[in-house]
């Protein structure tokens, strides 16, 4: 059926039944390597870590496709784990779960790209398609997923044909940098806390807004040091440094370099504000260990809470232990942990952002 958004517009609606929203799991052993050979996995993690033993970007900028593909096969899993199919943090208000708070934030973002059904839109380093199902449903438009983890691609295909989504969902594996699609294809684009991934970000929103039809918009949240950062901190230096490492960055942008970065690629600013100072609930409050656990309204945000990490940390010892597990995962767990720690320390700071929205559109 369809219903009237607030801003009067017609959208279809999703059957209840089937609903796209992002649903936690167990941890699933048979895909903790991703597309790696189980033996090749503590390698592929001491390779990994190996790529943020300095703070100079340059060598994880030079070798980016290498450090995102690594950390996505060793670290998929565990985010379905912690987060369902959908990968992002998300703009809340006190009486929302994090799962309502996680679709009403896709749902937003798909209100800014003027779609309608029959429209082609684009999910730049879109995960495992989580978001790209939803918006599809909530849009009725057909939306590509791109993505450049062949794993990632895998699992996403399982899940459209899992909820139904494979008639108007699909994926295409390709780098961002060099999106394989002729100009001006796509109605509209949107990216949700992937392009932080891109060695250098003019570049991305060249091929973004190069794909794009003149007219359409290309919305975004992107993660961001804040104009509180200061890189002459030691300890903020630190909190960037585990940001990096256990989120598979390469670098971090300020969000004036960003909004730098899309008007050098061609875009016209629509819009654009930080989210996170007009919540009710702090971004990174569902991976903060010492947040108060509230099993009546999330049972299953027990798994990042102290003790929930706690139990993850020894399940994944034991599994490993006993060789159900690969070698290298006590290592995936370890610096995804310190990632998780640095963006707490980074929000409690106030020096980073993972929902700086933007709205661009290209010109007629």
């Amino acid at each position: 059926g369809t219903t009237r958004d607030c801003f009067g517009r017609t959208r279809v609606c999703a059957d209840p039944k089937v609903t796209m929203a992002s649903k936690s799991s167990g941890l699933n052993l048979k895909h903790m390597a991703g597309n790696l050979d189980s033996k090749e996995t503590g390698t592929a993690t001491k390779e990994y870590e190996d790529y943020f033993k300095e703070e100079d970007d340059s060598k994880r900028t030079g070798n980016y496709t290498d450090v995102v593909n690594k950390y996505y096969d060793l670290a998929t899993s565990f985010y379905e784990y912690g987060w369902g199919e959908s990968f992002h943090f998300a703009h809340r208000y006190k009486w929302e779960t994090l799962r309502e708070s996680i679709v009403r934030h896709e749902h937003f973002l798909a209100s800014k790209l003027n779609v309608k059904p029959g429209d082609k839109v684009l999910d730049v380093g879109c995960g495992v398609g989580g978001p790209l199902r939803e918006i599809a449903a909530f849009t009725g438009a057909s939306v590509t997923g791109l993505n450049n983890n062949a794993f990632q691609i895998k699992r996403g295909e399982e899940m459209n044909k899992a909820t139904g989504r494979h008639d108007n969902c699909d994926f295409v594996k390709a780098d961002f940098m060099n999106i394989p699609k002729p100009d001006a294809t796509y109605d509209a684009v949107y990216q949700i806390e992937a392009t932080c991934h891109a060695p250098d970000a003019v570049g991305c929103y060249s091929e973004i807004f190069r794909v794009l039809k003149p007219g359409g918009v290309f919305a975004s949240y992107e993660w961001c040091l804040t104009d509180k950062y200061d890189p002459t901190n030691a300890e903020h230096r630190r909190i960037r440094q585990e940001i990096l490492i256990g989120n598979g960055l390469p670098t971090a942008r300020t969000c004036e370099e960003v909004l730098t970065a899309m008007k050098k690629a061609g875009f016209e600013i629509l819009e654009e504000q930080d989210l996170v100072k007009t919540a009710d609930i702090s971004w990174y409050e569902p991976i903060d260990p010492y947040r108060a656990w509230r099993p009546w309204r999330d049972f299953w945000s027990f798994k990042t809470t102290i003790w929930g990490r706690a139990v993850t940390h020894y399940l994944v010892w034991f599994l490993e232990t006993v060789g159900i597990a690969p070698k290298g995962s006590m290592g995936v767990s370890g610096f995804l942990k310190k990632g998780a720690d640095g963006l707490v320390a980074g929000g409690k700071a106030g020096i980073y952002t993972v929902m700086y929205f933007t709205a661009a559109r290209k010109p007629l």
